[in-house]
């Protein structure tokens, strides 16, 4: 395995706020549908959406179908962008060159058709990030004035082609413009500062007779105003729920980036869903679980565990630097885990204590590969509680928001010393497990949960969702916090 670190991106803020996303994971079969009607247009239409991937392979983000032999589907392939219309066979498709393989970021992405074009390869554009993508594997256009199938039976959001490849990961701002061709600079623009593709506000764009606006604000699961697939275009074309609950209504959305764990860094056999926040043990032991696709150098950051089942697992979690992610035998070497240094480890690195970990199950720590006594520990069902100081160099475990060792984040008094670790490396988050069994163990949660939360408590700055009141001076692990903390 290549052990890759990503850093985050979206981390711009500005006038015009995207409050929520909609969490999809293909493996409950998720999405959003609704009976097509007759659309304004077949020549000239737009779909606009932000996207942040978890995962996977062939994925439909949006589109329309009737059945196998007759779709319109706009989809990751691999790590492709791929635009296809298929009446009983493909006749236009483009799949672009360009791989998008961040999985740490919202992408923007843009697909403008317009067939009255001369010129074929204006017949059908795509933007990200709002540039105009030119470079394509393939690349077959419609022809001149082709009516492209917007008025199959149905339209989905999160799967496609009579409800298969389903969507994994977060979708924000999904919008169809029917009877209108509209480039990127319709939906966002550069920042002036940082030069990074932004949201603009869209309530003024004209959306046709079919068109949607589908802003996730509503938390219901019914297909009205009120719902999760409410359209909010003023056109009332709700969409239906399919497998998607409250909990998947996310604040993790392209104008604040939440963290989540890294899909590119996974150990042998464990696997993470729900938006790469449920991580999942194998059946056998493994050697690494993930680490977050956020990481930092300065401030103090607060997260919560849920400990869904499985005491027996030895739930591991804890920190490690950039040093251990990029590790040549990370997930496959057993002594090269969370708290362990395996052989192919320097000695330099080995000096710098490049990871620390907590047993949840023993309270214990482990640090370069001895067990030191901490708490008391926890188990199933109970709230895990992380505090990392990287300004003071500490890091503090809780059970259900009392913290092990008497420690006190807030005060900076009994947290675990990691000040002999590098001031200046990047430290993240990280999981794995001790004893193997194949189920869900553990949900974790960076300020947008992807289980039910009773308390509700934000973090001085009003941003997250938690079970636990988050200790003075820490904050969640998002964009907005670290461009101001980080």
């Amino acid at each position: 395995m290549t052990a890759q670190t990503i850093l985050p991106a979206n981390s711009v803020t500005g006038s015009y706020q995207v409050e929520n996303s909609l969490r999809f994971n293909d493996g409950s079969s998720d999405k959003l549908s609704r009976s097509s009607g007759t659309p304004s247009s077949q020549q000239k239409f737009t779909w606009s959406q932000w996207v942040k991937r978890s995962g996977g392979s062939y994925q439909v983000i949006q589109g329309c179908y009737s059945n196998v032999n007759n779709y319109l589907l706009v989809s990751f392939n691999g790590d492709r962008i791929d635009v296809i219309n298929f009446e009983s066979g493909v006749n236009v498709r483009k799949i672009t060159t360009a791989k998008f393989r961040d999985f740490s970021a919202f992408y923007h992405i843009v697909v403008a058709v317009d067939t009255t074009q001369a010129t074929a390869n204006n017949r059908v554009k795509i933007y990200v990030n709002g540039v105009l993508q030119t470079a394509f594997d393939t690349n077959t256009a419609p022809s001149e004035d082709q009516n492209l199938s917007t008025n199959e039976s149905t339209y989905e959001i999160g799967s496609g082609e009579a409800g298969n490849y389903y969507f994994d990961g977060y979708l924000a701002e999904c919008i169809y413009c029917d009877g209108q061709s509209l480039a990127a600079d319709s939906f966002g623009e550069f920042d002036s500062d940082s030069g990074i593709w932004k949201p603009i506000d869209v309530s003024g764009l004209t959306f046709g007779d079919e068109g949607f606006y589908l802003e996730f604000k509503g938390s219901g699961t019914s297909a009205n105003s009120s719902g999760l697939g409410a359209d909010t275009s003023g056109n009332d074309n709700h969409f239906t729920v399919n497998n998607l609950t409250a909990v998947d209504q996310s604040t993790d959305t392209c104008t604040n980036n939440f963290a989540t764990f890294n899909p590119l860094l996974v150990g042998s056999g464990a696997t993470f869903s729900q938006g790469n926040l449920q991580y999942q043990a194998p059946a056998s032991n493994p050697v690494f679980g993930s680490l977050t696709t956020i990481g930092v150098q300065n401030g103090k950051w607060y997260a919560e565990v849920k400990y869904t089942a499985g005491s027996n697992h030895y739930l591991v979690i804890g920190i490690a630097d950039e040093v251990f992610s990029t590790l040549s035998d990370l997930g496959t070497n057993t002594n090269t885990d969370l708290g362990k240094v395996g052989a192919s480890l320097s000695t330099q690195a080995f000096a710098q204590n490049t990871t620390v970990a907590y047993v949840v199950n023993t309270g214990k720590v482990r640090n370069n590969n001895s067990n030191q006594n901490y708490g008391s520990g926890g188990g199933d069902g109970q709230i895990i509680n992380i505090a990392l100081d990287r300004d003071n160099r500490k890091v503090y475990f809780g059970i259900n928001g009392t913290y092990e060792n008497s420690g006190d984040p807030a005060a900076g008094s009994n947290g675990f010393d990691i000040s002999s670790q590098v001031a200046g490396n990047t430290y993240f988050i990280g999981v794995t497990n001790d004893t193997g069994a194949s189920e869900t163990i553990a949900e974790f949660n960076f300020g947008s949960p992807s289980f039910a939360i009773s308390s509700s408590n934000a973090d001085a700055n009003g941003i997250g969702n938690f079970e636990y009141a988050v200790p003075s001076g820490f904050f969640a692990l998002c964009t907005k916090n670290l461009a101001e903390f980080g």
